[in-house]
């Protein structure tokens, strides 16, 4: 029966490798800087790791050669001992070139054999001895052993042929502990040194790809100042790479406006083509009293307001495309309730104006002025005495703003607003003898991405809220 913790434990690993896969490759497509950061990054550790180990590996090679020209001096000494004249006997209490071969089991030990044969060794092997290889026609064999106190040992191992005499073997063997133990150290010095060289590098390459990309970011914000309408063209004053894309955008923006420009050319041309002969069928059918002309007048009536309608969503649609249009809203408020008053000296409203004199509208400022005319000539029909307006930015997004428009009137019921803004009529068409629609708010609101709502106000009246596009000076 398998194991269910390991395979719980391998679905866990195996998800949390998935998971920092996704991660990295998320990152890499939100962000060109975090791509570049990445692959220098990977590049530096391995680089540096297989640095490490090169180094390392060097030095211990070092270690092993030094090791071994010190065996090859305790050879040369202990083959010119055996050549010296004199009681060979001697030979193993004279210390041959180090005191450790004296000291018991200290590492460092030398042995001469003849065949099987011990002839002398040295006294730190203290009873045990060197397993030597044959030699099996080789004159010198260096190879790593273990040997006695289960040490680690570097044995040179050469065969010597003395005048007169059969070839004896000589084996000097030297610990390998001091190799191993300067390697470790020389390791961790790497390794931190390497650490500090590759944080160096990272926040090296940090910097070179922060500053590389500035451009980028300058760009970046060169085309939202154009699209809130701070600036109708894009900066071109970047590195040569760049400077091409800045002179495509820009293009792309002239080539816009001509388009748009064209559009409501268009559109204008349309409106009088079709308005004239209109007008010519209405005054024809109004001149008789006859049923059937009394029924193309209306038709023809109906024909030039669904006309005005669908010209003006059209124009309103055109200007919405038009990138980096923008306009004060205060001024226009301000302008807006200034001509109401004049318009309705007859009734003096009392037109209280509140706003935030930072906030662009994101759009043309006719379609501005149409909103706020609209709901103002409506607002001071209706009204008793008071009518007010307030400009504010949107708390639930900041690149939107909110014009509210109140007044202290009869207001409408609940059904009744809720089937002037589904159908989206004239509130003359939907509560009879209101004033102005709302159908040209629905669409300026609906076209620029925002809303229009109509509720009770706290002066008693209606209350109008249109949501739209914004930017803060």
């Amino acid at each position: 029966m398998p194991d269910k913790t390991s395979s719980d434990r391998s679905s866990t690993g195996d998800s949390s490798r998935w998971n920092l896969i996704g991660f990295i490759r998320r990152k890499q497509q939100a962000s060109l800087a975090w791509r570049l950061i990445f692959v220098a990054m990977l590049w530096a550790l391995v680089s540096l790791v297989f640095a490490g180990a090169i180094l390392v590996a060097l030095f211990r090679e070092a270690g092993v050669n030094a090791l071994d020209d010190r065996l090859e001096v305790h050879m040369t000494a202990i083959v010119s001992a055996l050549a010296a004249e004199g009681d060979q006997q001697d030979l193993a209490l004279r210390g041959i070139g180090d005191p450790r071969f004296s000291m018991p089991l200290s590492g460092w030990y030398w042995t001469v054999q003849r065949n099987d044969n011990i002839l002398f060794e040295s006294e730190s092997l203290f009873g045990d001895k060197l397993k030597l290889e044959p030699m099996r026609g080789a004159r010198e064999l260096k190879r790593d052993i273990v040997g006695p106190a289960g040490r680690d040992l570097r044995v040179l191992q050469r065969r010597i042929l003395f005048s007169g005499l059969q070839s004896v073997t000589i084996a000097v063997a030297g610990s390998t502990r001091e190799v191993g133990e300067s390697t470790a150290s020389f390791a961790w010095q790497a390794a931190i040194t390497l650490g500090a060289l590759g944080l160096g590098l990272v926040a090296a390459i940090f910097l070179q790809v922060r500053f590389g990309l500035r451009p980028l970011n300058e760009l970046q914000e060169s085309l939202g100042r154009v699209r809130q309408g701070k600036e109708e063209e894009v900066q071109e004053k970047l590195p040569k790479e760049l400077k091409p894309l800045a002179v495509e955008l820009n293009a792309l923006i002239h080539s816009n406006r001509e388009v748009v420009e064209h559009s409501r050319t268009q559109v204008g041309n349309l409106a009088h083509a079709l308005k004239t002969p209109l007008s010519v069928i209405s005054n024809e059918a109004r001149s008789s009293d006859d049923p059937l002309a009394q029924k193309v007048s209306e038709q023809a009536d109906l024909m030039k307001g669904q006309v005005q309608h669908y010209l003006e969503k059209a124009r309103m649609a055109a200007q919405r495309r038009v990138i980096g249009v923008s306009c004060e809203a205060a001024p226009v408020v301000t302008r807006m309730a200034r001509a109401m008053e004049k318009i309705h000296r007859d009734k003096e409203p009392d037109i209280s104006v509140e706003m935030d004199e930072a906030l662009l509208f994101r759009g043309e400022q006719q379609d501005l002025e149409e909103i706020l005319g609209n709901l103002l000539d409506n607002a001071c029909k209706w009204c008793d005495k008071k009518v007010s307006v307030t400009l504010k930015n949107n708390n639930s997004a900041t690149s939107f703003m909110c014009l509210i428009v109140e007044d202290d009137g009869p207001g409408l019921g609940a059904e009744e607003k809720k089937r002037a803004l589904r159908r989206g009529q004239r509130l003359d068409e939907t509560v009879p003898g209101t004033g102005l629609g709302l159908s040209i708010i629905v669409d300026i609101a609906g076209i620029y991405g925002g809303s229009f709502e109509l509720c009770d106000s706290e002066l008693g009246g209606l209350k109008a809220t249109v949501i739209l596009p914004s930017l803060t000076i």
